[in-house]
């Protein structure tokens, strides 16, 4: 058995669209769009065929409290890199295009690489090299 994908719900599903496919190389099938219900979405491919489904409809509801804060529901989305030089260059990127860092690059306890930062829907997305 495996998971055949992870879907997120987005309150700007291009937006989202575009984040993932130009920070984290994904590409992106047809929009699915049901004009009675107004739901919309995209498949996201990944490498090895990992899949995260994007998805708006607007009578969706955006979660309460600060961003920052860990919830019940989604955790994060992971993203391994090559090497800890990739996840430094990305994460400056990313904040340097205005997107909000949770964690700077740090190595844990563990000896893993990583960061954390917010998408355009402050889902969180860990960055691992």
């Amino acid at each position: 058995m495996k998971i055949k994908h992870a879907a997120l719900w987005c309150t700007d599903i291009e937006v989202s669209r575009e984040f993932y496919i130009s920070y984290f190389n994904a590409t992106s099938t047809a929009k699915v769009v049901d004009p009675n219900s107004g739901f919309q979405s995209y498949f996201l491919i990944f490498d090895n065929d990992v899949r995260v489904e994007l998805m708006f409809k607007p009578t969706i509801q955006p979660r309460l409290g600060r961003v920052e804060d860990e919830h019940i529901g989604f955790a994060h989305l992971s993203f391994q890199l090559a090497n800890q030089n990739e996840v430094d260059a990305l994460v400056e990127q990313l904040k340097s295009d205005g997107y909000r860092i949770i964690s700077h690059p740090r190595r844990s306890k563990e000896g893993i690489y990583s960061s954390t930062i917010l998408d355009a829907d402050d889902n969180r997305i860990e960055i691992i090299g």
